[in-house]
């Protein structure tokens, strides 16, 4: 598991390197899409351009999550990581509704015209788009993993959907040449519709860190081994969990033999705590609560 410098080092690299790659990639891709004529390329050149935004989203994300608790936010400041994840959705929701109305749009006035065929010059970069936002996806992916960054991993699944946008670009640019020229509005519309749904799950996995969201089942059921298998623990009263941005908070009340001293009892409930500190590193916190285990259950 990270720390936090490591992974705001991580993550501000990981985007630098992106942002760089995004500007020179919307460059290419608008210049090919009005070379060429391809409405398709240059909703795909809006999509680049909005991932550049995006990933400014997240290093000021990672940046303010970062920082360490205060007066303020005593709980620290991990949640603005989730909150920069909820505006990237934002962002790809408004990206993909603007690219389906500027598809109706070109298909409405199409229809009342004549459609303009694309040149090879879009399909060659859409085919380049491919290839660079797939490699962009799997780079940024591994380093969201690996620094267990959501909004890291929001970003990647922009890049995710740039490159599927990008292949609807190529099945419509294509299929405008072959002799069907509304196949390249009609990507449009394909594109906003990958695009809505790729926004809405990112949104859906960030309201759940910031709504005090249980973690998984799975999770809590090891959670439970490590606490009862800890000397002096009798029984498991209740477990509970929150996910707090990338960070989890546990609560627990075990009950210990009840003829124990102050200091006894505190022994067995500081060994609690860092064992499923030490056993689950995403833990931020894990508070202990210790009951007495009554005689009649003793006897049992």
């Amino acid at each position: 598991m990270m720390n936090d410098l490591q992974k705001e080092k991580l993550c501000l690299h990981v985007s630098w390197v992106t942002i760089i790659g995004n500007v020179l990639l919307t460059a290419a891709k608008l210049a090919a899409g009005i070379i060429a004529h391809s409405s398709a390329m240059v909703s795909d050149a809006v999509q680049s351009a909005s991932d550049i935004v995006s990933t400014v989203v997240v290093i000021w994300g990672v940046r303010l999550s970062a920082q360490r608790e205060d007066a303020e936010h005593p709980y620290g400041h991990e949640r603005m990581e989730s909150a920069a994840a909820v505006a990237l959705a934002g962002l790809l929701m408004a990206t993909g509704l603007y690219i389906g109305f500027g598809g109706v749009k070109i298909i409405l006035s199409g229809l009342s015209g004549s459609f303009v065929v694309p040149g090879y010059l879009a399909l060659v970069a859409a085919v380049i788009s491919i290839v660079v936002k797939e490699l962009m996806y799997h780079y940024t992916r591994a380093a969201a993993k690996k620094a267990d960054s959501a909004s890291l991993m929001a970003d990647a699944w922009h890049h995710r959907s740039d490159a599927l946008s990008s292949v609807g670009s190529l099945i419509g640019i294509g299929g405008a040449m072959l002799g069907f020229p509304i196949m390249d509005p009609i990507a449009c519309v394909i594109i906003s519709l990958v695009i809505i749904k790729v926004a809405f799950d990112i949104a859906r996995q960030a309201f759940d860190q910031l709504l005090d969201r249980a973690c998984e089942p799975v999770l809590q059921t090891q959670m439970r081994s490590v606490v009862l298998a800890q000397q002096g623990v009798l029984r498991l009263d209740s477990l509970t969990t929150r996910k707090f941005g990338s960070k989890i908070y546990v609560d627990v009340s075990i009950a210990a033999d009840g003829a124990l001293s102050v200091k006894e009892g505190h022994d067995i409930a500081q060994a609690v705590h860092e064992q499923i500190e030490l056993h689950f590193p995403a833990v931020k916190h894990c508070m202990v609560h210790v009951n007495p285990y009554p005689a009649q259950d003793t006897e049992q």
